[in-house]
This record gives structure tokens, sequence and C-alpha cells, in this order.
């Protein structure tokens, strides 16, 4: 049913994009109530307002705290236009019923990141608008409610396209907007009394959903929440997909970790190759060998800036996505060469305090697993060389990052051989050695690092005959003592961290 916006509220902190709508509301006929800098704004524009103070009697009091709370805001917005006794008593009392409701929230997000005085942020906790928002958004059956400055161009293309007129879908379809508007901004709220705890709900608002062209496979629908921009600049190619964005924050998550000039290449998530070089073009074809066959239609990423040089050389194989904190103007023109690969130029670290996941009828959440290790404690036959030690760290690191169960081979700070996601530790590092004889790699003198114990002392007996006299691991294993007398007796060092790194 159509309805004719008659008379509207409108008290907004943003004002920008509402000069139109102002406008056309005075070109209508629409009688406007407002307060405060609303009103002035309204009435500077040449349109005529009446004050909510007028229609209340009552001022703005307690510092701006109570404008709006007074029963002939409210009773003309809740009055239900089909109950003859809701009509009755507005006739009664001298309320006048209100069609359009625009108001937004204090800035409460904003103001928590730029000042941690508590009683600066406690007065960005909007009442009144909350309020109005809820009010409206119950009676959308005559109402209509915009409750974000977003929503400004959706109602200017309906008071324009109906002169004034809203069906029964729009101010429902208005009404979901609004109700979305205050959970979010409540969760907000709720997580500073938290200090961004868990607490006895799962919350969590993440406003900003994008639509990608499907899921984790085409038959499934897929959106992303978040923004985008806040962390990269996008200077070339397609949209992100699902799959896109799962291996583009694998990617962030593992390059973060590293400080010396370093190149990886992520495929479903799990490094396939990665170096550590004095320059990045010997960085990226040292990573580029540890799995050339992966590395076809992978995510590279790297924590330099891309120079024409490295560019070039990365233009002679098929990727989808590279990562970089910045581009050379003249690497740039090589890499754009092709319009499918997408570019993203990386502005800020990944940082998320937990992780979760959806299981059963619930949500999982945990600490992200942040830090390496916890120990270093060499319990081996002798202590790890410098270079030995050095290769281990990165080992450690890479392994952290691969599906469970996982073993990274590393020499010269150079991913040679990985297994991943195996149901086996022993087939894990068979899956490596093999993957290392694939590429011609020579596993004398690299190292070997486990994202979880190892229960027997196979694994360590495997690798001294393949070379590798160098192993790291977290320990816990009530049978620790196999593998470390194993290591006393073949002269080989072996670290115990004290940190696991499953990653199912």
């Amino acid at each position: 049913m159509q309805k004719q916006i008659k008379s509207a509220l409108i008290s907004v902190f943003y004002k920008d994009n509402l000069e139109n709508i102002v406008k056309k509301l005075g070109e209508q006929g629409v009688t406007i109530y407002s307060t405060g800098g609303t009103q002035k704004f309204i009435e500077d524009l040449g349109v005529k307002c009446v004050a909510v103070e007028d229609l209340t009697a009552y001022p703005s009091i307690l510092g701006g705290r109570v404008k709006t709370l007074h029963p002939k805001v409210f009773g003309g917005i809740l009055a239900r236009r089909d109950n003859p006794q809701d009509l009755e008593q507005l006739k009664e009392y001298q309320i006048p019923e209100i069609d359009l409701v625009i108001v937004d929230l204090y800035p409460f997000e904003e103001t928590v990141k730029s000042t941690s005085v508590e009683q600066t942020i406690i007065e960005k906790i909007d009442i009144g608008g909350v309020s109005l928002i809820r009010a409206a958004g119950k009676n959308y059956k005559d109402v209509v409610i915009v409750a974000s400055k977003d929503q400004y161009a959706d109602l200017e293309k309906v008071l324009t396209d109906n002169n004034g007129a809203t069906s029964i879908e729009d101010r429902r379809s208005f009404a979901a907007k609004a109700f979305e508007v205050c959970a979010h901004y409540d969760v907000a709220i709720s997580q500073y009394f938290l200090n961004n705890e868990p607490g006895a709900n799962f919350q969590l608002s993440v406003p900003e959903g994008q639509v990608n062209r499907y899921g984790e496979n085409p038959h499934q629908r897929g959106v992303f929440y978040g923004n985008l921009t806040e962390i990269f600049n996008k200077l070339h190619g397609k949209e992100l997909s699902f799959n896109n964005l799962v291996d583009v924050d694998a990617a962030c998550q593992l390059i973060q970790e590293f400080e010396a000039t370093t190149f990886a290449v992520i495929k479903h998530t799990n490094v396939c190759g990665i170096a550590s070089r004095a320059t990045l073009k010997e960085a990226w074809e040292a990573a580029l060998a540890g799995d050339k066959e992966s590395a076809f239609g992978g995510v590279l990423v790297t924590n330099k800036i891309i120079d024409k040089t490295t560019a070039e050389s990365i233009s002679e194989i098929f990727f989808e996505i590279l990562i970089a904190p910045g581009f050379d103007a003249d690497a740039l023109t090589v890499l754009q060469a092709r319009k499918n690969r997408i570019l993203l130029e990386q502005k800020q670290p990944v940082k998320s305090k937990y992780m979760f996941k959806n299981v059963l009828n619930g949500v999982l959440l945990q600490d992200s697993d942040n830090g390496n290790y916890k120990e270093w404690n060499e319990v081996g036959a002798r202590p790890a060389t410098e270079a030995e030690k050095s290769d281990l760290e990165f080992a450690n690191i890479v392994c952290k990052h691969l599906k469970s169960n996982a073993i990274a081979l590393v020499k010269d700070k150079q991913l040679i051989g990985k297994g991943c996601g195996q149901t086996s530790r022993i087939d894990a590092l068979r899956h490596a050695i093999e993957k290392a004889g694939q590429f011609n790699f020579d596993l004398k003198g690299a190292v070997m690092a486990s994202d979880a114990f190892f229960p027997f002392n196979d694994c360590v007996s495997i690798a001294h005959e393949q070379g590798i006299n160098a192993v790291i691991q977290p320990g816990g294993s009530v049978r620790d003592s196999d593998s470390i007398e194993f290591c006393k007796e073949h002269d080989m060092v072996m670290v115990m961290t004290g940190m696991r790194h499953f990653r199912h």
C-alpha cells in the first residue's frame, strides 16, 4: 500500500548529502520537525521547520542528553494508523502523526579510535537516536525510517520517483537496514565495555557486506563483510573472489612474520614457495624454484616494493594475485600488461585478536596464533650453528602457516620441500622429501620443522637418512626421549619450542 509522507522528523549528526532531501520534502509540502544544528541546517536552506521544543513544550535539557524523548514525539511515530484508539489518543493529546524519521547515531566507533578519554566516549553513546530508530522501525507499516547517511541516496530516489509516496516494501526495506545499524552500534558499545574481550555471548558486527561472484564453489553464495580499502589499494584486475580472499589472508598473515627481503607463493592457503634473499629478484626466483609446478595460478606476496626487474621475471608465469607494499611505476606498467591479474598494494598489516569458525550449532572462538616459540631449548647432540639456527627459525615460521600435519624442509632460507594436510606426520615428511626431489634439491645440510611433536623417532630417523641434521619441533610427547636420544646418537641438533602450531 502506498503511503504519502506528510510529516518528517529530522535530527542527524552527519548532514552531508542531506540537502536535496530537505529541499524535496519542502517542495512536497512535508511538515518538518527538527532539533539544534539540524534545524539550523534546514532553515539555512530556506525550508520551513518546526522546532521539536515547540512540539513538546520542553527545551533540550541535560546538556543535550534529552531532546526528543517525549510522548509527543514517540506517540506520533508509534501510533498505528489503522487503530482507532491510537488515532483518538493522538487527537486527545494533540500529537501529530510522523511519517518519516531521518536520524543517525553519534559517532561512537570513531570516537573510540580517536581518544581514550572515557567521558568523551561515553557521551557518544546515543540514546534518543537509537530509540527513534527502533520506534520507527517497529511501526514500519506506517513510518519510513532512515538511520544512516548511507541510505540518503535510496530515500532521495524514492521521494523523486514516487513524489513522496512509499510502498510497504520500501518501508520494510528501510526498517531492516535501520535495525542493522542499531545492532552494529550496540555490539560496538558492548565490545568497548568488555575491552574487546569475549563476553557471555558471541558478538561480531562487521559492516559493508560485499557480495562475491560465488562462494567456495559456484553453487554456493558468498559475501565478504569488511573494508578492504583499509588494507589495500587495488591497482589492477577484477574483483577478489571468495577463494581469492581466503588465500590473500593467508599470504598476508605469512609475509608479516618476516623483516628480511622475502617473497612467497601461496596456493590454497598453504605456502608452496618462500625464500629470503639480499635482493627482491633473488627472493622471487628462490621462492619460485621451491615448487614451480604449484606456483601456477597462485597468490604471490612480498614485503618489499616491486621493481621493474623483478616484475619482468614475475610476468613470465601465470599468477592470480600479487601483493606488495608498493610498486615502482615502470614495474606497474609491466605487470598491468595482462588484464586479469590482481595487483594489491598493502597499506597496513592484517591484525586480528581472535579467530573463529562455525561448527555444529555454534561458534568456536580462539586467540590468534601469535608468536613462534615460547623457548629455544636445544636438547640434541650439539648446539645449532648460526646458519642452522637461522634456517630453523625460518622453517618454524613456514611450518606454522601450513595445514596440519605439516613438515617444512628449509635450506639457506629457502623452502625446498613441504608436506601439509596429511593424516600422518610420516606421510607429511615423505611428501616433503618427494617434493624436494622433484625439483632436484639436495637435502644434505637442510633443516626440518614440524608443527607438532614427534610421537616416535621415525621422523628424525628418516630425516637423518636424507642428510638433515637439525630439527625444530614443539615437544610434548610422552616419548620425546626417543627422538632426543636418536639425535644425540647421530650428532643432530634438536630444538624444542614449547609452542604447537596446529592448523586444522
